[in-house]
């Protein structure tokens, strides 16, 4: 089976057949990070673009790593040093960067909808790596990666997604693939945090954290993004930590086992303490590990290259 599509831009309508394929073709580019050698042929004469308009540790270091590991040739851009300081649109300087040859782009902007408008308006091959608040699912497809390389069956798996949920397009990414495997997802916040009509998705709400940690097997963190809020949406960050950060009195309150997982950056001692964060218990750096071989997949199914 192949991909069947020339862009990734969302979770939300990929099949689980699809979503199978990508963990699946990035089982064997898992091995190939383990290698002395790093590198395969597979994208070797292909041109990846790294189009990134937010700031970005992980993900663009991730795609970057991926690209160079399939031996295809890396353009990072940078938005300060380009002529969208003079006005240039972002579609125009897409085809710009098309009509260099460029195969494919990835984008992170802050604008939802940013990735599919430029889908439409180019034909180079988009991924989103992240849009505003909209979705983010190349960090969803490596969550899964994770969970399931950590031994669980996504059928009738409990996950709790705990935090900023309103403004969390990992949150997003993650709903829709979850909950289309099968498992329960438990979005757990305050009621300033929690988007309107979410159960709509399948998932479950919860304001009270120690009530949705009960039997769960995956909690998922996330940070407190004040840069897209704009008004104060608890009292203190102090009072969020006591109500919504992650203990190790919590996590033991969840199914023994249970694993913590966080997209990053994480913000020690408010949204998880630091002893959870580098506990046995938490599979972090496991997740950004595991990012440069989902990508790697992605990355060689989008190029018509299997």
């Amino acid at each position: 089976m192949s991909l069947k599509r020339k862009d990734l831009l969302s979770l939300a309508p990929l099949s689980v057949d699809e979503i199978r394929l990508i963990l699946e073709t990035a089982d064997s580019f898992k091995e190939v990070t383990g290698r002395d050698i790093k590198k395969v042929p597979a994208l070797r004469g292909r041109t990846v673009v790294n189009l990134f308009f937010e700031p970005s540790t992980r993900t663009r270091t991730s795609f970057e790593l991926a690209a160079k590991r399939l031996s295809a040739d890396v353009i990072n851009f940078s938005p300060s040093s380009s002529s969208v300081v003079k006005g240039e649109t972002l579609l125009d300087t897409a085809r710009n960067i098309e009509a260099m040859q460029a195969d494919i782009i990835v984008l992170r902007h802050p604008s939802a909808g940013a990735a599919e408008a430029l889908a439409r308006g180019v034909k180079s091959s988009v991924i989103n790596a992240g849009d505003g608040w909209h979705e983010h699912p190349t960090q969803g497809l490596l969550d899964l990666y994770t969970i399931r390389e950590r031994g669980l069956s996504f059928e009738g798996l409990r996950v709790a997604i705990v935090g900023d949920v309103s403004h969390s397009r990992v949150a997003r990414s993650n709903i829709h693939a979850l909950v289309k495997l099968g498992a329960e997802v438990r979005l757990v916040g305050p009621p300033t945090m929690m988007p309107y009509g979410v159960e709509k998705l399948g998932a479950r709400v919860f304001y009270n954290f120690d009530e949705a940690l009960r039997g769960v097997q995956v909690i998922m963190m996330l940070r407190l993004q004040l840069e897209r809020q704009g008004i104060a949406l608890f009292p203190t960050i102090r009072e969020y930590s006591r109500l919504y950060g992650l203990t190790t009195e919590r996590v033991e309150s969840a199914e023994p086992g249970a694993i913590v997982m966080h997209p990053g950056p994480i913000n020690r001692g408010v949204e998880i303490s630091p002893e959870v964060a580098d506990s046995l218990s938490s599979v972090i750096l496991e997740q950004v590990a595991n990012g440069v071989a989902v990508r790697m997949g992605i990355l060689y199914l989008l190029s018509g290259s299997n």
